[in-house]
């Protein structure tokens, strides 16, 4: 993004020159949104509205999808409008604001999938549910998850937007030391959670492959499998944005993987869990006319066999 002639107004960068391409894009990220959309919006359907799914776990994966819509519809209607007018303007609080939900929904995320791996933990095989599931004790985690990612998002937006702009540039005087401790706390804190996801894990797939039950094996798998994935993909795409090797960067790169890293796991999500977990992709409000006619027929047979 850089900043245009006038302090009050920025310019965004261009997904295409030309206006075949522009709408091209226009469609592709209009495709790209509704398919979000209608994941993420049966996944808060089916928890919301089906009892079988009212669990801890299920009760993340619906804070999972809502992060999800937010992360996705903070930057893809923007890139739309902009390639459908063939415009790059932003205004000053609209970049603004974009900055400040972009880091609080990819946080927030980030703390909640961690949270998630705690909750993974507690269900595995190698410890009990504990009586926080019971009392109210995943919302409060859930909470504490999007009060970080605010807390964060304020910290990064004041940063950046604490800087005065002048006509043709950005001022950095006095910025160098407070970009380097932002970025040492922001290191220190996704670390963190990164590495407490992988001793989470660690213990849990300790604790599967003790399990006697193949049966049992397969089921605990199937249930953590989803989120070990959804954790990989956000990790993976973040990864490879921040610290790709700047010998392969340019400037339609750095584009393409922003976009990437924007809209592949909030896409993906659903998609993985329920396609990975069998409640979710059994819930009568996901299946199919297709589906649900296969389970009559099967429940059909077994009521044949028992006369």
């Amino acid at each position: 993004m850089s900043n245009n002639s006038s302090s009050t107004e920025f310019l965004l960068l261009p997904f295409a020159d030309t206006r075949e391409l522009q709408l091209l894009h226009f469609v592709l990220f209009l495709g790209i949104y509704l398919a979000a959309l209608l994941g993420n919006g049966l996944i808060l359907t089916a928890v919301a509205c089906d009892h079988r799914l009212h669990t801890p776990m299920y009760f993340f994966l619906l804070n999972l999808a809502l992060l999800d819509l937010g992360c996705i519809s903070t930057t893809v209607p923007k890139a739309m409008a902009n390639s459908l007018w063939d415009t790059r303007a932003i205004s000053y609080s609209g970049c603004a604001a974009q900055v400040f939900f972009f880091f609080f929904f990819f946080s927030a995320e980030y703390y909640l999938l961690t949270v998630m791996s705690y909750d993974r933990y507690v269900a595995s095989p190698c410890t009990t549910r504990p009586s926080w599931a019971a009392d109210g004790a995943c919302a409060q985690m859930a909470a504490a998850a999007w009060s970080s990612g605010v807390l964060y998002a304020l910290l990064h937006t004041a940063n950046t937007f604490s800087l005065p702009f002048y006509r043709g540039s950005l001022s950095c005087s006095n910025s160098y030391l407070r970009e380097i401790c932002l970025l040492t706390f922001s290191v220190f804190v996704f670390l963190g959670c990164f590495v407490y996801v992988v001793l989470s894990y660690v213990q849990i797939f300790r604790a599967v492959l003790r399990m006697p039950s193949e049966r049992g094996r397969h089921k605990a798998f199937s249930t953590c499998l989803p989120h070990l994935f959804v954790v990989s993909l956000f990790i993976n795409t973040g990864i490879f944005f921040y610290l790709k090797p700047t010998s392969i960067s340019s400037l339609s790169l750095n584009l393409a993987v922003a976009v990437l890293y924007s809209v592949l796991p909030q896409v993906s999500n659903p998609l993985i869990y329920s396609m990975r977990n069998q409640e979710v992709s059994v819930s009568p409000l996901l299946a199919t006319p297709c589906l649900r006619k296969n389970q009559l027929l099967s429940q059909h047979g077994e009521r044949h066999q028992g006369l």
